[in-house]
Formats: structure tokens, sequence, C-alpha cells
């Protein structure tokens, strides 16, 4: 039989079913079957060979395929400011630096390549999908679409004006209109993506829930990211950030709490109970002393745990295998339990996890027949992930990004050997050092 693409590789980690043929959850000498962009086999090597012929034929010897990662919480265009605020408490960092940077520099042409640096960091790196929270939502999707990668791009909601949109009303008519516009892509999904409930009212958020139950959207939202942000709730309103999202109703299988850093044992059952979803950003909560999330205790109650990045300038990269590692070390801290968050539960926070908060496990996550082809090649040949007893073990815990060789989002090569195909690096390298130069003379820097 002909297809498009078949990959021999020595190991293939599915990530679902979580138990495959081991314990450690992985298949050696099989070979992943891709046509018209979805796997449509997973089998022995030797059995591949005689079954299928491909257009395209890869031998991975020393590889391990899984899932493309998925980058749960991004502000991808924040790349351009990577470096340039950093050792600051969270508000200072936003209120005194990043927000005035972004009052001057904000426009299409900085989302545009703030964006397309972005996405050639999380392609060589093996994110397959990023979960967007910016201004210029339409121009993020522009960019995903042109380089073929798979975006979830947040239709964002603020109370105060900005260069995109002058109040909430505008925002989240825009955003409608965007997903309207975009409702069909096959990479592109748009949830609302409200900024956090210190800067979104009562009443742009019921509004953002009867649209978001009406269109089926999910809401993407940063909620008790700092202990500031929850004690001036209390003082302000008498009640905590959930517990007001909760009377309106936002709290659901729909709703995607970023951060998480402050809660209580009460909270976690409402959110158990309610369905919510939670990203992790283990580096930037760090980074800004923003607190540890409680991912033992919330993975216990049965909550669907992601896993994200956060944006460059508050990480300062977009590198997922670090942040597994740094989710999986901190997770065992933070519970007094070195059992806690184990190898292949990172592995999950990070592919079928964030598929499922983002309503996307149907289609990516894992490497299910029928699913897209979202697949990523680590070479575990190096010294540095040598001797080899676990696959999965080395991978989170010892592989670095540049050993991610090959990336397909939907069954399309975005890295060949390293080489990206679908971006110019010449002409990024050149809008890159143009926009240093700007934003060095910001006088916010």
């Amino acid at each position: 039989m002909i297809v498009d693409t078949v990959i021999h590789a020595r190991w293939i980690i599915p990530v679902e079913p979580e138990s495959v043929t081991s314990p450690a959850s992985l298949y050696e000498y099989h070979s992943l079957v891709i046509d018209d962009g979805r796997i449509i086999d997973l089998l022995p090597t030797d059995m591949a060979r005689q079954k299928y012929q491909g257009t395209t034929t890869e031998n991975l010897e020393s590889h391990a395929l899984l899932p493309g990662f998925v980058n749960s919480h991004t502000h991808a265009a924040m790349t351009l400011m990577r470096g340039i605020a950093d050792d600051l408490h969270l508000m200072d960092w936003l209120q005194n630096h990043i927000w005035p940077m972004e009052q001057k520099w904000m426009s299409e042409a900085f989302v545009r390549d703030g964006t397309d640096l972005a996405i050639a960091e999380m392609i060589l790196g093996g994110t397959t999908c990023f979960n967007d929270m910016y201004f210029f939502p339409e121009i993020t999707a522009q960019q995903a679409m042109h380089h073929g990668m798979r975006a979830s791009v947040g239709l964002i909601v603020i109370d105060f004006p900005s260069v995109w949109a002058e109040n909430s009303e505008a925002y989240i008519e825009k955003g409608l209109a965007l997903h309207d516009q975009l409702r069909h892509h096959p990479l592109i999904s748009t949830p609302f993506a409200p900024h956090a409930p210190y800067t979104v009212s009562d009443e742009p958020l019921s509004k953002i829930r009867t649209f978001s139950d009406e269109l089926e959207l999910p809401v993407h939202m940063h909620v008790h990211e700092t202990l500031h942000e929850v004690e001036q709730a209390q003082q302000q309103t008498g009640q905590r950030p959930l517990q007001r999202l909760h009377e309106l109703g936002l709290l659901s299988p729909s709703f995607i709490a970023v951060h998480m850093t402050q809660l209580t044992d009460d909270e976690i059952n409402l959110v158990a109970e309610t369905g919510a979803h939670i990203v992790h950003c283990p580096e930037s909560n760090l980074k800004l002393a923003s607190g540890f999330s409680p991912v033992a205790k919330c993975l216990a109650a049965g909550i669907n745990v992601a896993l994200g990045t956060d944006g460059a300038a508050s990480n300062n990269d977009l590198d997922m295998l670090g942040e597994m590692r740094t989710a999986a070390l901190l997770g065992k801290a933070v519970a007094g339990d070195a059992s806690a968050i184990p190898a292949m539960t990172a592995l999950r926070m990070a592919t079928i996890n964030g598929a499922k908060a983002l309503g996307l496990d149907h289609e990516i996550g894992s490497l299910s027949i029928g699913k897209a082809a979202d697949v990523i090649a680590i070479d575990l040949s190096q010294l540095e992930t040598q001797p080899l007893y676990c696959p999965i073990s080395q991978i989170v815990y010892a592989a670095s990004r540049q050993q991610v060789t090959d990336v397909w989002v939907a069954g399309k090569r975005l890295l060949r050997q390293r080489n990206l195909t679908t971006i110019d690096i010449t002409d990024l390298r050149q809008k890159l050092d143009e926009w240093r130069q700007r934003l060095s003379a910001c006088p916010s820097h």
C-alpha cells in the first residue's frame, strides 16, 4: 500500500493508552504510518516494511517518536521582549516595564515578527501546538497558518484600551468576528482569552460565559497567579478571584485556569468538581517568584493539569522539554514526595493533558490511529542521554531541545534534521536585530 510517510523508529511513545505493551508505555522497533495528514497505523517495523510503501520513508534508528508538545499557555509575540526586564516582581515587571513598552511599540508588525520567532523556537523544541493570549490575534493566526503550525489563538479581552481595541465590548466583537472567520480552519482554534480577574470586570466576563456556552469555545485566563492578586481581590470585593469566577458561571470543563499558585484545599475540590483545567507554568512562576502550584494535590483530586511556558519575557524561553523537567522536579519538592510527578506524568502534562485542556484531544496529544499526525523525533544517541535505560526518563530528565531533529504537523514536515522548512532564518534574524535596536531605546528599559 502506497502512503505519504512511513517513519521507522527505535522507540515510539504514543502517550495513550497510558500502558501500551509494558509499564514504560512505549513500543520498540515500531513504525508510524501517515497518510493525508493523519496517523493510519502503528505496527512493528518488520511488518510495516512488508505492508506499506511510503512516498517518503524515514529510518530513525536512534530516535524516539512521540506526539508533539502542546504549549498550553503562551504570549508568542513577547519573544521580542526576551531578557529586557528581568529579575523583577510581577506587578513591577508588568506595570513599569512590559505595559509601557507594549503601549509604545505594539503593532501588527511587532506581533508578526515576534510570533515568527516564537514559532521557529517552538518547532525547534518539538512544540506542535501553542495556546496564545495576545493582541492582534488575527496576525498570530495568520503566521501560524503560514508556517503550518497548529495554534489555539486566544480572543483577548481586557477592560482598558489598546492599539487593538478601545474597550471590552470591542475586544469581544472583534474576537467573535475572528472566530467566525477561522472556525473551519483545520489548524486554528479560537478560545476566549480574558486576561485576568483584575483586568476584566463582571459584565464582559458574563458575556464571555454566554458566548462560550453558545459557541462551545474554551475560556483561557490567568487566575490566582500571585498572593498579591488574591489579597487585593479580597480587600476590594471580599472574595477570592476563583469564587467570583465560579459565581459568574465560568468554572466548567471549558475553563482553562493558568498559573493557580494560590489554592486552598477547598478551591482544589471546586476546580475538580467543576471539571475546569489548570495550566502549570513552573519556570515563569519561579522567575517572577509568584508561588508554587500544588500540582500533585491537583492531579490527585482528578484535575487535568497541562503545561505551558508563559511568554519568553518571563521565562525566558519556550522550551517544553525544560518545562517538563522543572515541573517534575518542582512538583516533587512542593509535595515533599520524590514519587510525585513521575516522568510519564510530566510527559502527559506536556502532550495529552494540554490537548484535553484546549478541547483538542480528539485530534492531537497522542500517537493514536485516526488522529492528526503531529509528531516529533528526539535523537537519544547523544552522549547527554547515554547510557539509555528508559527513554521516557531520559527525555524528561536529561534530553535537551537540541535533540529534537524532526517535526511534523498534520503530516507536513516543519523541521527536517534540525532545519526549519517554512521559516527563512536569515530574514527573521534581520528583523529581530531591528527590533532589538528599537526596544533598547525604549525609556522603560
